[in-house]
């Protein structure tokens, strides 16, 4: 009866730590392949030259303010890691308002909440912020994902090394 090899201990873990990084970057909105890499600051310096382009763009809420046949989101913007969720602790990428169909209510998109959207850029709004006007793009919304209280101290953190960690 021939004898089995068993996997090396240190094969066993490079293959879990493939396995786990592997499926902790699957981004929320996939199948948009079309969308542009500006980010809100780019596009407020040339709204007119963006128009109707794609964006995935992650931000946290300001404000809501509902109109007559739709509702705005006002966020500022973060960059987003691999699976699309803001990076609060990064510095913020400027202002953008999400247009939302009809009525939306301001319980379901709280102020301070972490939002990733997909939409089309659909021209821009000045509107003053204190005593300056700020030009803010604005985005018709095909889909957005309101992120749970918390989301950002859920993600998995693997490391590999040697030495000592000081936080």
């Amino acid at each position: 009866m021939p004898t089995r090899r068993l996997p090396r201990p240190q094969h066993c873990a490079w293959l879990l730590a493939t396995l786990l990084a592997s499926g902790c970057a699957t981004p929320v909105f996939k199948n948009v392949a079309n969308r542009i890499e500006a980010t809100p600051a780019d596009v407020q310096l040339a709204p007119e030259r963006y128009t109707d382009a794609e964006v995935v763009w992650a931000g946290r809420i300001i404000a809501v303010d509902n109109r007559e046949t739709t509702t705005e989101v006002e966020l500022v913007g973060y960059p987003m890691d691999r699976a699309q969720r803001p990076l609060p602790e990064a510095r913020t990428e400027g202002r953008f308002i999400l247009v939302l169909p009809g009525y939306v209510e301001a319980y379901d998109y709280p102020s301070g909440r972490y939002v990733t959207v997909h939409g089309r850029l659909i021209g821009s709004r000045v509107k003053p912020i204190q005593e300056r006007d700020y030009v803010f793009p604005l985005v018709r919304a095909e889909a957005a994902h309101l992120w749970p209280s918390g989301f950002q101290f859920d993600r998995p953190s693997i490391s590999i090394g040697v030495g000592v960690g000081i936080r």
